[in-house]
């Protein structure tokens, strides 16, 4: 993985997309220039089964057609059977250790929220972590308070080796603030979902990132 691929990092599930179709939406943010795509899917209707593992082989397809990385959320087993690029876990699901040793030499993303889980994620030889929520969101009903950008800061400073996204209620007027800080990009779920103007917005992350530090 390069750390370019966290540039503009999309997460999606279908309880987050309203307005249109979600694969219409991945469709458009991928054509706009997403770099990386994670499958969040969560909340009291999201799909499960067979009908989960087919929207997440749609979603797999439209990323192998723009050469973005395909990552899926805390479901390992189903990241190994679809041949994902990688997994994004959180502290809560499964152990990163057993995680580590099933996706073997594809991309393990951990979320921490301390030093000793940022430890504990480099102990494990994790590709990436992600840190937040950085400030509030209401795309995760379960987020932890926000932390605003000092541990961001931190982990940058004591971890410079370490790729590093940033999520949490970030948009356009405080991504700016983040890339500075730190990360390497940001992870954006509703800046894109709820967007009139998808390509409009990707590029304005983008834009961003270009001219940070």
């Amino acid at each position: 993985m390069k750390r370019e691929d966290l540039q503009l990092y999309f997460i999606m599930g279908t309880g987050n997309v309203s307005q249109q179709e979600p694969l219409a939406v991945l469709e458009q943010a991928l054509r706009a220039g997403i770099t990386m795509f994670q499958l969040r899917e969560k909340g009291p209707f999201a799909l499960t089964g067979l009908a989960y593992e087919q929207f997440a082989r749609q979603c797999q397809k439209r990323c192998q057609h723009y050469h973005v990385p395909f990552i899926i959320n805390d479901d390992v087993d189903l990241a190994v059977r679809l041949g994902a690029d990688g997994v994004h876990i959180g502290q809560d699901d499964e152990q990163i250790a057993i995680a580590r040793k099933k996706m073997a030499n594809r991309l393990l993303g951990v979320s921490v929220h301390s030093q000793e889980e940022l430890q504990t994620a480099i102990d494990h030889h994790v590709d990436y972590v992600g840190i937040g929520p950085i400030f509030a969101t209401t795309s995760k009903s379960d987020a932890q308070p926000p932390c605003g950008t000092y541990f961001l800061q931190q982990a940058s400073k004591l971890q410079p080796n370490l790729p590093i996204v940033a999520i949490g209620g970030i948009n356009r007027t405080n991504a700016d603030s983040v890339l500075q800080a730190g990360a390497d990009g940001v992870a954006v779920i509703s800046a894109i979902c709820g967007s009139k103007d998808i390509e409009q917005t990707v590029s304005m992350f983008k834009s961003l990132s270009r001219i940070k530090k």
